[in-house]
């Protein structure tokens, strides 16, 4: 199940403010055609710190509903406290999802010795695979090599969504876990060398917009077919980087807006793009037809 390119879905909302469920059904029928093996529920680019625990039910029974047999349901469950984090993974482990992610505890900046200590008691208080999110830019600190050797050790964690972008990181990671865990590219733009390199595919944000091509890259890849996953890198590269021309996931919202799919509707305090970025979004899209 942890190999292939998995979506980093946003969260709709109506102008109100509320869940959109229309728009969530939307996005994940777009998502169904696609070629995607799964998608993942209230991660950052689902806006997980504005979401009520209320929310993150009704968007993970909307999406199993539909799509369970079709492709996997990854939900998001972080929180810088770990009992906390602990409770809200029960929760999504209750619901019978096909994996749960967290995300480095942020702010507080744990030692390497606490960060394994709250992946710890999450893995064990659940029995859904647990997926550790390595994002120092966001969380303040990272994890290290000998972390993840150690984290690997517990049959219940996984893999790793790895979005630090130090490539000589991963690959003494890969090194040390022998395999043991999936690991996935968590930036669009080092997909296609952190696959080159051993990872197992994507935890992916342009794919929100085009899953059919952003699939075709990675299975390219991971079939050895570098050439064809180097044109498509080539051909989605604009995209990738200008979906980070704002805040996430206030670039990628803005582009599934124009094209059809959800409306531009953030929480606060993300607010809506400029005029100047929202042309370059539109031009992205007009090169690659989607608008």
């Amino acid at each position: 199940m942890f190999r292939g390119t998995f979506t980093a879905l946003v969260t709709p909302f109506r102008a109100d403010g509320t869940l959109d469920e229309d728009g969530v059904i939307r996005l994940l029928e777009h998502q169904l055609k696609s070629g995607v093996q799964g998608v993942v529920l209230c991660g950052t680019t689902g806006e997980e710190a504005s979401l009520s625990l209320d929310e993150r039910k009704r968007l993970v029974e909307i999406v199993q509903k539909r799509a369970e047999g079709h492709i996997y349901t990854v939900v998001s469950a972080s929180d810088n406290i770990t009992e906390r984090a602990v409770q809200l993974a029960r929760e999504m482990d209750w619901l019978g999802v096909d994996a749960i992610l967290s995300v480095v505890p942020y702010f507080i900046r744990p030692n390497q010795a606490g960060i394994v200590e709250h992946f710890r008691r999450i893995a064990d208080a659940v029995q859904t695979p647990l997926i550790v999110s390595n994002a120092p830019a966001r969380a303040g600190t990272g994890l290290e090599a000998d972390t993840v050797s150690l984290l690997a050790e517990h049959e219940n964690i996984r893999g790793i969504d790895e979005s630090s972008g130090d490539l000589d990181f991963l690959s003494n990671i890969l090194a040390a876990t022998d395999e043991e865990l999936g690991i996935f590219a968590g930036e669009d733009t080092l997909t296609l060398p952190m696959i080159a390199l051993g990872a197992d595919g994507a935890f992916s944000l342009v794919s929100n917009e085009v899953p059919d091509k952003m699939s075709a890259l990675v299975n390219a890849a991971l079939d050895g077919r570098f050439a064809d996953a180097r044109d498509l890198h080539y051909e989605l590269f604009d995209l990738m980087t200008i979906n980070y021309v704002d805040r996430n996931p206030i670039p990628v919202k803005a582009a599934l807006a124009m094209m059809g799919l959800t409306e531009e509707n953030y929480r606060l305090p993300l607010l809506s793009i400029d005029d100047v970025k929202r042309e370059q979004i539109k031009k992205a899209l007009v090169e690659l037809d989607l608008i």
